[in-house]
């Protein structure tokens, strides 16, 4: 009885490590999720942003906007910190066409830079 609490206790323990969302990118045709994990140890902007292109087998350059849906915008690493299991993220896209203007989240780093330093 003991061995198996010990055993429940370490794989709570392990779980709470890992932080499971749900994303996807935003599309008129497509309103697929895919499940992500972050390491809750190192749970930053930039870390969500590039474990989401890459499981979504997407570039970095091509993300404009990160949404926590229905319609908050993730701007900085207090946002990441404050999310929870399995709450659903979109990527915004460059769109196709769309001239040089529009500058990508890996051209700069965070959305809001001064938002990057407050802290609350």
């Amino acid at each position: 009885m003991i061995v198996f609490l010990t055993s429940t206790i370490t794989l709570q323990l392990l779980g709470n490590l890992e932080l499971v969302l749900k994303v996807r990118t935003q599309s008129p045709g497509e309103n697929d999720f895919i499940e992500i994990e972050l390491d809750r140890q190192k749970l930053t902007y930039q870390d969500l942003l590039q474990v989401s292109c890459r499981e979504l087998g997407i570039n970095l350059e091509q993300v404009v906007k990160i949404r926590k849906l229905p319609n908050t915008l993730l701007r900085k690493d207090k946002d990441i910190s404050r999310l929870q299991e399995f709450q659903e993220l979109e990527l915004i896209l460059v769109k196709h066409g769309v001239t040089k203007s529009t500058s990508s989240l890996i051209e700069k780093p965070c959305y809001n830079h001064s938002a990057a330093k407050m802290t609350y």
